[in-house]
């Protein structure tokens, strides 16, 4: 992502359409954490914003790439959304991402950070609670588990 790029996530005249992958391997599901504003530090599904012209569920398998090296079946969904809106100290909305979120299984690779991914682990559902996640992660991960058993 360019500065440029990130400069026009600011203060946006309407929300950005994002997208995010649970992906699930041996009853792991994998989580990224983030290397940039905003929520860095934060555990997260890897994703971002689908580009113009491209479907939700590309945009999905694209960021899951781009960001772990992986592939994944057949995704399925949108099995949740999540609205992300960040405000400054004056109150206004210096962020907003509506995020659709997607599921499914590893079908082959080696998880690599990448992008804009610090990190990248598979955790099993007790792990969860240990760990830093950004908003509205741990509701999703629960309806990812519930669509994709």
């Amino acid at each position: 992502m360019t500065g440029q790029d990130e400069a026009s996530r600011l203060y946006p005249e309407r929300p950005l359409l994002g997208v995010s992958v649970a992906l699930w391997r041996n009853g792991k599901v994998l989580l990224v954490r983030r290397g940039r504003a905003p929520l860095a530090g934060c555990w997260s599904l890897p994703g971002g914003l689908v580009r113009p012209g491209e479907t939700m569920a590309a945009a999905a398998r694209r960021e899951l790439g781009e960001e772990t090296s992986l592939e994944c079946t057949e995704l399925s969904g949108p099995v949740d959304w999540n609205e992300i809106i960040l405000k400054d100290a004056a109150g206004a909305a210096e962020r907003h991402y509506v995020i659709a979120a997607f599921t499914g299984h590893w079908q082959g690779g080696e998880a690599i950070a990448g992008d804009d991914a610090a990190d990248v682990r598979w955790c099993e559902a007790g792990e969860l609670a240990a760990l830093e996640l950004a908003p509205g992660t741990r509701g999703a991960i629960a309806k990812a588990a519930r669509q994709i058993s």
